[in-house]
């Protein structure tokens, strides 16, 4: 069975878990952690990366032990380490974990005190009034925990994207190896590029004698089959994601592929204009009556409406059909109209690889340009640099310039944006750099006014260029800081600068609402990496589609310009 990248991550995280609730050294439990993180964000298989003979221990936060645990995994599936802490721990003590309030102290007091193992055993103590007893407990955060399970249990597992993508890809091969198979595409929120994926429906063209629907419920990660017809079938796969298989005629496919890409809103919307034309439209085709008049691909469905094709990425009921009607369908920005990118590290802060490995990986995937954006001091976390450390990497880039040949790197730095507003370097250092990235990495929780006026009184620093990962949120794991999106993106407006959709899968910020307003004010929004090592810029293709469900053009986004005319714009805001 082949491991992902994803599931190595999950036994990582498993594994801090465990060890904090032992109560571990923190730096053994961060590593994992960090380990985790990488591995999640990682846009190549780490099994493949092996495959090819790499060095693991280029990878962010990789060193020889964990190196060789993925190696363990990547070819075992298990890892003995893990297999030891659940000896000593009942599994399912880990989920408690995923309860809002309760940390890894709490956990081990449930257990050892009240011989609490599951999250039933938990909702169970908490409604017998067992738990309010317990030293550093109470009577206010026993409710708080019964509050936290009834959400817990509302919430439908959901999936990253880019973690989606790994088990969408590897399952996609492997049905388009099936004898008679054509076509394989996945359809649902995953082709509408959401950030996040509840289950994968793929849809197959294949010969009549195909065996697609066996060969797909004996694939090697479905831990059980729900159904298994002639036509369709349904399974779920180890990590817990189902996925729906559709084997569909060549003249329904793309009757087949918009029904089931949807969203359903963009979908009813489409049925109705259908039904006042004295059409029908479902997943098998477009119908005037009993004859079949379209479906064969998805631009004749929305043309038998007189509509032209709108875009998956655009299918939310949010004006595209109205746009359609009027002929304002925007163009939307492809990955091959990126000319650079404005937002990634290196080894000097928190970075895995040199200028040099950065400069070339950039240039290899066809990029003109790569602004070089350290961490500042203030965030020591990260290794960031301090006025005299910048100087000397500025004089690195410009030795590295004048012996490069296809790839400019630009000065920059992601400075921190401190809580009264101020910029944590003074003005003589980021004068001498092409662009200033404002970014808040502290103090989460100000009130919306305070945040916002933070942000503002940054936003007016003379040297201020592009606000970084404007709401500050990490998808699943940190929810956006409070603040006035609109009158960011209108400052960004009157000031000259810009806002980023930073493509790490962990962040996807911008929203795609936010892109929307952006473009509707006429503020450029640059679409980058946040790499972090070689690997990272791979995720620029997640910016992408999170831009284009935010309506975003070529015109609208700072970083398909060439450098030449990107110049003037950064030196506008200097």
């Amino acid at each position: 069975m082949p491991v992902h990248n994803a599931d190595i991550a999950a036994i990582f995280e498993e594994i801090a878990d465990r060890l904090e609730i032992e109560g571990a050294n923190p730096f053994r439990i961060r590593a994992y952690r960090n380990a985790a993180r990488t591995l999640g964000e990682l846009p190549q298989e780490a099994r493949a990366l092996l495959e090819k003979g790499d060095d693991l221990t280029r990878l962010p936060g990789i060193g020889d032990d964990l190196a060789a645990k993925i190696k363990e995994i990547a070819s075992t599936g298990h890892c003995s380490l893990l297999d030891r802490l659940r000896r000593e721990l009942p599994p399912a003590v880990t989920e408690l974990l995923q309860i809002p309030g309760l940390g890894p102290k709490r956990v081990k007091a449930l257990y050892h005190d009240l011989d609490v193992q599951s999250v039933e055993q938990l909702q169970r103590a908490a409604r017998e009034g067992r738990i309010r007893a317990l030293h550093g407990f109470g009577e206010k955060t026993e409710l708080n925990i019964l509050q936290s399970l009834e959400a817990h249990a509302s919430q439908a597992r959901r999936f990253k994207l880019s973690m989606a993508t790994q088990y969408a890809d590897a399952l996609c091969a492997y049905l388009q190896a099936a004898p008679g198979v054509k076509q394989v595409v996945v359809a649902g929120s995953f082709r509408r590029m959401r950030e996040t994926v509840g289950d994968l429906d793929i849809l197959v063209t294949a010969a009549a004698d195909s065996p697609a629907i066996q060969r797909f419920t004996s694939y090697d990660e479905v831990a059980e089959v729900l159904s298994a017809g002639t036509t369709r079938a349904s399974v779920i796969l180890k990590c817990g994601m189902q996925v729906d298989l559709r084997v569909v005629a060549q003249e329904s496919y793309g009757a087949a592929l918009h029904y089931f890409t949807g969203s359903k809103s963009h979908n009813i919307a489409i049925r109705r204009i259908a039904q006042k034309l004295g059409l029908k439209i479902n997943e098998y085709g477009v119908f005037h009556g009993n004859k079949h008049i379209a479906g064969e691909d998805e631009a004749s469905v929305y043309r038998s409406i007189g509509l032209p094709y709108i875009a998956p990425e655009l299918r939310e009921n949010r004006g595209e059909i109205e746009a359609a009607r009027a002929g304002r369908l925007p163009k939307l920005v492809e990955l091959s109209d990126l000319r650079g990118d404005l937002h990634a590290h290196t080894k000097a802060s928190d970075g895995h690889d040199s200028l040099r490995d950065m400069a070339l990986a950039a240039q290899a995937l066809g990029l003109e340009y790569l602004a070089i954006t350290e961490h500042s001091r203030h965030l020591t976390i990260a290794h960031g640099l301090n006025p005299q450390q910048l100087a000397q990497q500025c004089d690195e880039i410009d030795r590295l310039n004048s012996a490069l040949g296809g790839i400019t790197l630009l000065k920059g730095i992601e400075v921190d944006i401190l809580e009264d507003g101020s910029l944590d370097l003074p003005d003589a250092v980021l004068a001498r750099l092409d662009l200033v990235i404002g970014a808040v990495h502290s103090h989460f929780d100000l009130s919306r006014k305070r945040q916002t006026e933070r942000i503002l009184r940054a936003m007016d620093h003379p040297h201020f260029t592009l606000l970084a990962h404007p709401s500050g949120r990490l998808i699943s794991q940190r929810p956006p800081y409070d603040v006035d999106m609109l009158r960011i993106i209108r400052h960004a407006k009157r000031r000259g600068c810009f806002l980023e959709l930073n493509a790490q899968p962990e962040r996807l910020d911008l929203i795609d609402t936010h892109c929307q307003a952006a473009q509707e004010e006429g503020v450029l929004v640059s679409i980058d990496s946040d790499a972090h090592s070689t690997f990272d810029f791979a995720n620029l293709r997640y910016g992408v589609g999170q831009a284009r469900r935010g309506w975003l053009e070529k015109n609208n986004v700072l970083n398909t310009r060439s450098l030449a005319a990107l110049r003037p714009l950064l030196k506008r805001t200097m």
